[in-house]
């Protein structure tokens, strides 16, 4: 698993649509009914991010938060709290200019956090548990553009207060760009090169071959 992965997956319900069934089709989302207007819009975004399998109802969003709701604690389930720290650092790469993401990279990070900003998304953040569900699932349709860029940019913060600590200044007053990032990913790529050759070579003498006395 790389770091570019998103190892917890989201419930597997919300990739395949349920077997239409208009007596048990579930409407409401834990406590919640969204409207069929910010549904659309949803999906719309969803399409726009690069979701290809097809648009999602109610019913998978419904059942998808009923099996994440399981436990009786209200803390985010997992695979949730993953996407959102992802979001996060996603916020943080947009608006660092040092970074200089590809304009592609930077549109679609923006789609991603003005949705998780908006107080008008589909599911309430206020409901226990799946209220940030919406949430990972646009992250979830954005990261085949936003993935890779985004592990980068994590390597480039720690990198960049590493280089920061050995300074004694703060991150942000290091004059630390993308080139820089690349540069000091080739070094630590050849420090630790250095010490694994370190590990496995040795510093006593190799033995003297065996002589005889005739």
């Amino acid at each position: 698993m790389t770091n570019r992965s998103l190892a917890q997956p989201l419930p597997a319900v919300l990739d395949t649509p349920l077997a239409f069934n208009l007596l048990h089709r579930r409407r409401n989302i834990g406590e919640y009914r969204p409207t069929s207007f910010d549904l659309s819009r949803f999906n719309r975004l969803l399409a726009r991010l690069g979701r290809t399998q097809g648009p999602m109802d109610v019913d998978q969003l419904a059942t998808a938060a009923r099996q994440l709701s399981a436990t009786g604690d209200d803390e985010a389930p997992g695979c949730i709290a993953q996407r959102i720290a992802w979001i996060e650092s996603v916020a943080a790469m947009a608006a660092d200019r040092a970074w200089a993401a590809a304009n592609e990279v930077v549109e679609c990070a923006r789609l991603v956090v003005d949705y998780a900003n908006d107080s008008q998304d589909l599911i309430p953040d206020w409901l226990p548990r799946i209220g940030r569900l919406d949430d990972a699932i646009v992250l979830e349709a954005a990261w085949p553009t936003l993935g890779r860029e985004a592990a980068g940019y994590r390597e480039f913060v720690r990198l960049r207060a590493l280089e920061a600590g050995l300074r004694g200044c703060e991150p942000e007053e290091l004059p630390f760009d993308r080139g820089a990032w690349q540069a000091a990913r080739v070094h630590e790529a050849a420090l630790s090169a250095h010490r694994r050759r370190v590990r496995e070579s040795t510093y006593v003498p190799a033995p003297s071959a065996m002589f005889r006395v005739h």
